[in-house]
Protein backbone atom coordinates (compact mmCIF):
# COMPACT_ATOMS: atom_id res chain seq x y z
CA UNK A 1 0.00 0.00 0.00
CA UNK A 2 0.98 3.86 -0.62
CA UNK A 3 -0.53 6.91 0.49
CA UNK A 4 -3.50 8.07 -2.20
CA UNK A 5 -2.25 10.11 -4.35
CA UNK A 6 -2.68 12.18 -8.10
CA UNK A 7 -0.81 14.25 -9.93
CA UNK A 8 -1.89 18.06 -11.12
CA UNK A 9 -0.71 20.44 -14.06
CA UNK A 10 -2.65 23.50 -12.69
CA UNK A 11 -4.49 25.36 -9.73
CA UNK A 12 -7.91 23.92 -10.04
CA UNK A 13 -6.42 20.26 -10.83
CA UNK A 14 -4.59 19.88 -7.58
CA UNK A 15 -7.50 21.96 -5.50
CA UNK A 16 -9.60 19.10 -7.08
CA UNK A 17 -6.84 16.08 -6.15
CA UNK A 18 -6.93 17.74 -2.34
CA UNK A 19 -10.35 17.71 -1.91
CA UNK A 20 -10.72 14.06 -3.60
CA UNK A 21 -7.45 13.15 -0.97
CA UNK A 22 -8.38 15.03 2.01
CA UNK A 23 -6.26 17.34 4.17
CA UNK A 24 -3.40 17.51 4.89
CA UNK A 25 -1.47 16.87 1.41
CA UNK A 26 2.35 16.84 0.67
CA UNK A 27 2.66 18.64 -2.48
CA UNK A 28 5.94 18.64 -4.23
CA UNK A 29 7.03 19.18 -8.27
CA UNK A 30 7.83 15.94 -9.88
CA UNK A 31 11.58 15.19 -10.53
CA UNK A 32 13.16 16.88 -7.72
CA UNK A 33 16.07 15.96 -5.60
CA UNK A 34 16.67 17.09 -1.99
CA UNK A 35 12.56 17.96 -1.37
CA UNK A 36 13.46 21.03 -3.85
CA UNK A 37 9.90 23.32 -3.31
CA UNK A 38 7.84 20.19 -0.91
CA UNK A 39 5.16 21.64 1.30
CA UNK A 40 2.74 19.82 3.73
CA UNK A 41 -0.40 21.60 3.19
CA UNK A 42 -3.26 21.93 5.31
CA UNK A 43 -6.28 24.09 3.64
CA UNK A 44 -7.55 25.07 -0.03
CA UNK A 45 -6.54 28.42 0.56
CA UNK A 46 -2.67 27.53 1.22
CA UNK A 47 -2.70 24.94 -1.75
CA UNK A 48 -3.78 27.53 -4.00
CA UNK A 49 -0.68 30.02 -2.70
CA UNK A 50 1.66 27.20 -3.29
CA UNK A 51 0.64 26.83 -6.59
CA UNK A 52 0.60 30.28 -7.76
CA UNK A 53 4.49 31.24 -6.01
CA UNK A 54 6.14 27.93 -5.20
CA UNK A 55 5.91 26.13 -8.51
CA UNK A 56 4.79 26.32 -12.66
CA UNK A 57 2.76 23.18 -12.95
CA UNK A 58 2.19 22.05 -16.46
CA UNK A 59 1.52 19.04 -18.77
CA UNK A 60 5.41 18.89 -18.97
CA UNK A 61 6.08 19.54 -15.03
CA UNK A 62 3.12 17.94 -13.07
CA UNK A 63 3.02 18.53 -9.55
CA UNK A 64 2.34 15.41 -7.09
CA UNK A 65 -0.54 15.93 -4.42
CA UNK A 66 -0.27 12.60 -1.93
CA UNK A 67 -2.18 12.07 1.29
CA UNK A 68 0.24 13.13 4.12
CA UNK A 69 0.62 10.11 6.96
CA UNK A 70 1.87 11.37 10.24
CA UNK A 71 3.88 7.88 11.35
CA UNK A 72 7.13 6.64 12.20
CA UNK A 73 9.43 7.39 8.70
CA UNK A 74 12.08 4.18 8.02
CA UNK A 75 14.62 3.53 4.63
CA UNK A 76 16.03 0.69 3.41
CA UNK A 77 18.76 0.79 1.22
CA UNK A 78 18.50 -3.12 -1.04
CA UNK A 79 20.79 -4.61 -3.70
CA UNK A 80 19.29 -7.14 -6.43
CA UNK A 81 20.51 -8.88 -9.33
CA UNK A 82 17.28 -9.79 -10.85
CA UNK A 83 16.25 -12.70 -8.48
CA UNK A 84 17.69 -11.92 -5.00
CA UNK A 85 17.64 -9.01 -3.29
CA UNK A 86 19.88 -8.54 -0.39
CA UNK A 87 18.85 -5.95 2.51
CA UNK A 88 21.85 -4.73 4.46
CA UNK A 89 19.23 -3.28 6.62
CA UNK A 90 16.28 -1.22 8.24
CA UNK A 91 16.50 2.15 9.37
CA UNK A 92 14.82 3.89 11.42
CA UNK A 93 14.31 7.64 11.77
CA UNK A 94 13.78 9.37 15.13
CA UNK A 95 11.87 11.91 13.30
CA UNK A 96 8.60 11.11 12.29
CA UNK A 97 7.37 11.75 8.41
CA UNK A 98 7.28 15.38 7.47
CA UNK A 99 11.02 15.74 8.08
CA UNK A 100 13.25 15.29 4.65
CA UNK A 101 15.26 11.37 5.32
CA UNK A 102 18.39 13.46 4.52
CA UNK A 103 17.78 15.64 8.05
CA UNK A 104 16.99 13.25 10.00
CA UNK A 105 18.85 11.23 12.78
CA UNK A 106 18.19 7.55 11.77
CA UNK A 107 19.06 4.35 13.98
CA UNK A 108 20.01 0.86 13.09
CA UNK A 109 18.77 -1.42 13.79
CA UNK A 110 16.11 -0.77 14.37
CA UNK A 111 14.93 -0.02 18.02
CA UNK A 112 10.73 0.45 18.17
CA UNK A 113 9.70 -1.80 14.69
CA UNK A 114 7.89 -5.40 15.59
CA UNK A 115 9.44 -8.67 14.00
CA UNK A 116 6.40 -8.76 11.68
CA UNK A 117 6.53 -4.98 10.46
CA UNK A 118 10.66 -5.96 9.72
CA UNK A 119 9.20 -8.45 7.91
CA UNK A 120 6.71 -7.01 5.80
CA UNK A 121 9.40 -3.87 4.66
CA UNK A 122 11.48 -6.96 3.91
CA UNK A 123 8.62 -8.41 1.77
CA UNK A 124 7.79 -5.35 0.29
CA UNK A 125 11.50 -4.61 -0.47
CA UNK A 126 12.25 -7.57 -2.39
CA UNK A 127 8.50 -7.24 -4.82
CA UNK A 128 9.63 -3.84 -5.46
CA UNK A 129 13.10 -5.34 -6.55
CA UNK A 130 12.23 -7.91 -8.64
CA UNK A 131 8.84 -5.88 -10.13
CA UNK A 132 11.70 -3.38 -11.33
CA UNK A 133 14.41 -5.54 -12.66
CA UNK A 134 16.35 -4.05 -10.66
CA UNK A 135 20.57 -4.61 -11.12
CA UNK A 136 22.15 -3.07 -8.67
CA UNK A 137 21.08 -0.68 -5.29
CA UNK A 138 18.04 0.54 -4.60
CA UNK A 139 16.52 3.12 -1.78
CA UNK A 140 13.04 2.69 -0.49
CA UNK A 141 11.19 5.14 2.28
CA UNK A 142 8.25 3.51 4.08
CA UNK A 143 6.03 4.82 6.82
CA UNK A 144 3.83 3.32 9.29
CA UNK A 145 0.94 4.22 10.95
CA UNK A 146 -1.74 1.89 12.81
CA UNK A 147 0.68 -1.23 12.33
CA UNK A 148 0.53 -0.79 8.38
CA UNK A 149 4.01 -0.09 6.07
CA UNK A 150 2.85 2.12 3.52
CA UNK A 151 5.66 2.88 0.57
CA UNK A 152 5.92 6.44 0.25
CA UNK A 153 8.64 6.64 -2.27
CA UNK A 154 11.35 4.19 -4.15
CA UNK A 155 14.16 5.15 -5.53
CA UNK A 156 15.95 3.25 -8.15
CA UNK A 157 19.36 4.35 -7.22
CA UNK A 158 22.00 4.63 -4.35
CA UNK A 159 21.17 6.94 -1.72
CA UNK A 160 23.16 8.86 0.69
CA UNK A 161 22.39 6.57 3.30
CA UNK A 162 24.87 3.74 1.61
CA UNK A 163 28.45 4.71 3.31
CA UNK A 164 26.73 4.60 6.70
CA UNK A 165 24.78 0.85 6.06
CA UNK A 166 28.28 0.03 4.47
CA UNK A 167 30.32 0.54 7.73
CA UNK A 168 27.96 -0.34 10.07
CA UNK A 169 27.16 -4.05 8.24
CA UNK A 170 30.58 -4.16 6.56
CA UNK A 171 28.76 -5.07 3.60
CA UNK A 172 30.94 -2.97 0.76
CA UNK A 173 27.73 -2.01 -0.98
CA UNK A 174 29.03 0.05 -3.42
CA UNK A 175 31.32 -2.73 -4.89
CA UNK A 176 28.73 -5.48 -4.32
CA UNK A 177 26.33 -3.66 -6.61
CA UNK A 178 29.09 -2.70 -9.41
CA UNK A 179 29.92 -7.04 -9.77
CA UNK A 180 25.71 -7.41 -9.98
CA UNK A 181 25.64 -4.90 -12.65
CA UNK A 182 28.50 -6.32 -14.46
CA UNK A 183 27.08 -9.97 -14.19
CA UNK A 184 28.19 -11.54 -10.73
CA UNK A 185 25.56 -12.51 -8.66
CA UNK A 186 24.51 -12.16 -4.74
CA UNK A 187 24.86 -15.91 -4.01
CA UNK A 188 28.50 -15.97 -6.61
CA UNK A 189 29.51 -13.36 -4.11
CA UNK A 190 28.55 -14.99 -1.07
CA UNK A 191 25.54 -12.71 -0.35
CA UNK A 192 22.31 -14.51 0.78
CA UNK A 193 18.49 -13.03 -0.31
CA UNK A 194 16.55 -11.20 2.34
CA UNK A 195 17.29 -9.28 5.52
CA UNK A 196 21.43 -9.22 6.34
CA UNK A 197 21.95 -10.44 10.06
CA UNK A 198 21.62 -7.22 12.75
CA UNK A 199 24.53 -5.76 13.98
CA UNK A 200 24.71 -6.37 18.02
CA UNK A 201 25.87 -2.98 18.23
CA UNK A 202 23.44 0.42 18.22
CA UNK A 203 24.21 2.72 15.31
CA UNK A 204 22.92 6.71 15.04
CA UNK A 205 23.57 8.71 12.01
CA UNK A 206 22.91 12.37 12.53
CA UNK A 207 22.64 15.43 10.37
CA UNK A 208 24.81 18.72 10.11
CA UNK A 209 23.91 21.69 9.39
CA UNK A 210 26.31 24.51 7.98
CA UNK A 211 23.39 27.35 9.30
CA UNK A 212 26.18 29.82 10.49
CA UNK A 213 27.58 29.79 7.22
CA UNK A 214 23.96 29.99 5.38
CA UNK A 215 22.90 33.04 6.82
CA UNK A 216 19.73 33.33 5.30
CA UNK A 217 18.44 29.71 4.81
CA UNK A 218 15.54 28.88 8.21
CA UNK A 219 17.40 26.59 10.33
CA UNK A 220 13.49 25.12 10.89
CA UNK A 221 13.40 21.79 9.48
CA UNK A 222 10.80 20.22 7.31
CA UNK A 223 9.82 18.42 4.08
CA UNK A 224 13.06 20.56 2.13
CA UNK A 225 16.75 19.02 2.52
CA UNK A 226 19.18 21.40 4.57
CA UNK A 227 21.64 19.53 6.02
CA UNK A 228 25.12 19.64 4.81
CA UNK A 229 27.23 16.27 6.00
CA UNK A 230 26.34 13.37 8.70
CA UNK A 231 28.40 12.18 11.44
CA UNK A 232 27.76 8.67 12.96
CA UNK A 233 27.84 7.39 16.65
CA UNK A 234 27.78 4.24 17.94
CA UNK A 235 27.50 2.15 21.16
CA UNK A 236 26.06 -0.92 22.99
CA UNK A 237 22.99 1.48 23.77
CA UNK A 238 21.01 3.79 22.11
CA UNK A 239 21.35 6.42 24.30
CA UNK A 240 24.89 6.10 24.50
CA UNK A 241 24.82 5.92 20.28
CA UNK A 242 23.00 8.83 20.27
CA UNK A 243 25.41 10.45 23.08
CA UNK A 244 27.70 9.99 20.51
CA UNK A 245 26.20 11.33 17.14
CA UNK A 246 24.89 14.36 19.03
CA UNK A 247 28.54 15.24 20.43
CA UNK A 248 30.34 15.02 16.84
CA UNK A 249 27.14 16.80 15.03
CA UNK A 250 28.26 19.53 17.75
CA UNK A 251 25.01 19.64 19.90
CA UNK A 252 26.20 19.49 23.13
CA UNK A 253 23.55 20.20 26.01
CA UNK A 254 25.08 19.91 29.70
CA UNK A 255 23.47 17.73 32.16
CA UNK A 256 22.40 21.09 34.09
CA UNK A 257 21.00 24.11 33.17
CA UNK A 258 17.76 25.86 31.46
CA UNK A 259 15.59 24.94 28.14
CA UNK A 260 13.79 28.11 26.46
CA UNK A 261 10.13 26.51 25.27
CA UNK A 262 8.24 28.42 22.28
CA UNK A 263 5.51 26.00 21.33
CA UNK A 264 2.82 26.09 18.74
CA UNK A 265 -0.60 24.87 19.85
CA UNK A 266 -0.99 22.39 17.43
CA UNK A 267 1.86 20.83 19.54
CA UNK A 268 1.63 21.77 23.46
CA UNK A 269 0.33 18.96 24.54
CA UNK A 270 3.36 16.83 22.92
CA UNK A 271 5.89 19.37 24.38
CA UNK A 272 4.39 18.75 27.85
CA UNK A 273 5.55 15.57 28.42
CA UNK A 274 9.06 16.72 27.27
CA UNK A 275 8.68 19.60 29.68
CA UNK A 276 8.03 17.39 32.33
CA UNK A 277 11.26 15.20 31.85
CA UNK A 278 13.52 18.31 31.45
CA UNK A 279 12.37 19.38 34.61
CA UNK A 280 12.21 16.15 36.46
CA UNK A 281 16.21 15.95 35.71
CA UNK A 282 16.42 19.52 37.35
CA UNK A 283 16.68 22.17 34.43
CA UNK A 284 14.94 25.11 34.26
CA UNK A 285 11.93 25.95 31.91
CA UNK A 286 12.01 29.39 30.31
CA UNK A 287 8.98 29.85 28.16
CA UNK A 288 7.12 32.42 25.88
CA UNK A 289 3.48 33.70 27.30
CA UNK A 290 1.37 31.20 25.78
CA UNK A 291 3.76 28.03 26.12
CA UNK A 292 4.44 29.34 30.18
CA UNK A 293 0.59 29.33 31.10
CA UNK A 294 -0.29 26.20 29.22
CA UNK A 295 2.99 24.42 31.30
CA UNK A 296 2.31 26.02 34.43
CA UNK A 297 -1.96 24.98 34.55
CA UNK A 298 -0.51 21.62 33.95
CA UNK A 299 1.81 21.30 36.81
CA UNK A 300 5.42 22.49 35.19
CA UNK A 301 6.96 25.75 36.54
CA UNK A 302 7.79 27.60 34.07
CA UNK A 303 9.47 31.44 33.63
CA UNK A 304 7.79 33.51 31.64
CA UNK A 305 10.18 34.99 28.67
CA UNK A 306 9.38 37.63 25.97
CA UNK A 307 10.22 37.07 22.36
CA UNK A 308 11.75 40.08 20.91
CA UNK A 309 11.95 43.73 21.69
CA UNK A 310 8.81 43.37 24.34
CA UNK A 311 11.62 43.83 26.69
CA UNK A 312 15.34 43.73 26.03
CA UNK A 313 16.55 42.40 29.19
CA UNK A 314 14.35 39.80 29.36
CA UNK A 315 13.70 38.17 25.76
CA UNK A 316 14.43 35.51 24.52
CA UNK A 317 17.74 36.65 22.55
CA UNK A 318 19.02 38.21 25.80
CA UNK A 319 18.77 34.89 27.52
CA UNK A 320 21.11 33.75 24.94
CA UNK A 321 23.48 36.37 24.81
CA UNK A 322 24.21 36.26 28.78
CA UNK A 323 24.59 31.99 28.92
CA UNK A 324 21.31 31.67 30.71
CA UNK A 325 19.66 29.30 27.82
CA UNK A 326 21.51 26.37 27.16
CA UNK A 327 18.75 25.10 24.74
CA UNK A 328 16.02 26.04 22.65
CA UNK A 329 13.02 23.87 21.46
CA UNK A 330 10.73 26.15 18.90
CA UNK A 331 7.98 24.62 17.13
CA UNK A 332 5.70 26.10 14.59
CA UNK A 333 3.12 23.49 13.93
CA UNK A 334 2.41 22.11 11.12
CA UNK A 335 1.63 25.47 8.70
CA UNK A 336 5.08 26.58 7.88
CA UNK A 337 4.62 29.98 6.90
CA UNK A 338 7.50 32.46 7.57
CA UNK A 339 7.57 33.77 11.00
CA UNK A 340 10.09 37.05 11.37
CA UNK A 341 10.04 36.43 15.41
CA UNK A 342 10.30 32.75 15.16
CA UNK A 343 13.10 32.68 12.39
CA UNK A 344 14.93 35.69 14.83
CA UNK A 345 14.66 32.84 17.64
CA UNK A 346 16.01 30.17 15.71
CA UNK A 347 18.92 32.64 14.15
CA UNK A 348 19.61 33.51 18.07
CA UNK A 349 20.51 29.93 19.05
CA UNK A 350 22.69 29.44 16.22
CA UNK A 351 24.82 32.45 16.70
CA UNK A 352 24.91 31.35 19.84
CA UNK A 353 26.26 28.16 18.97
CA UNK A 354 23.54 26.23 21.61
CA UNK A 355 21.50 23.44 20.33
CA UNK A 356 18.00 23.98 18.49
CA UNK A 357 14.99 21.82 18.44
CA UNK A 358 12.41 22.57 15.98
CA UNK A 359 11.54 18.91 15.83
CA UNK A 360 9.92 17.57 19.39
CA UNK A 361 11.52 14.13 18.66
CA UNK A 362 14.98 15.47 17.86
CA UNK A 363 14.37 17.04 21.43
CA UNK A 364 13.29 13.78 22.89
CA UNK A 365 15.69 11.67 22.27
CA UNK A 366 18.26 14.70 23.40
CA UNK A 367 16.62 14.17 26.87
CA UNK A 368 16.75 10.58 26.34
CA UNK A 369 19.99 10.73 26.46
CA UNK A 370 20.11 13.09 29.61
CA UNK A 371 18.16 11.25 31.34
CA UNK A 372 20.52 8.14 31.00
CA UNK A 373 23.42 10.37 32.42
CA UNK A 374 21.37 12.36 35.38
CA UNK A 375 19.69 12.32 38.44
CA UNK A 376 16.17 12.72 39.48
CA UNK A 377 15.65 15.43 41.60
CA UNK A 378 12.37 14.72 42.91
CA UNK A 379 11.79 14.73 46.44
CA UNK A 380 10.51 11.32 48.05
Amino acid sequence: PQPPGQTATNEEEAVEAARKIGFPVLVRPSYVLGGRAMEIVENEDDLRSYMRTAVKASPDHPVLVDSYIIGRECEVDAISDGKDVLIPGIMEHIERAGVHSGDSMAVYPPQTLSKKIQETIADYTKRLAIGLNCIGMMNIQFVIKDETVYVIEVNPRASRTVPFLSKVTDIPMAQVATNLILGKSLAEQGYKDGLYPESKHVHVKAPVFSFTKLAKVDSLLGPEMKSTGEVMGTDATLEKALYKAFEASYLHLPTFGNVIFTIHDDTKEEALDLARRFDAIGYGIYATEGTAKFLNEHGVHATLVNKLGENDDNDIPALVRTGKAQAIINTVGNKRTYDEDGAAIRSSAIEAGIPLFTALDTADAMVRVLESRSFTTEAI
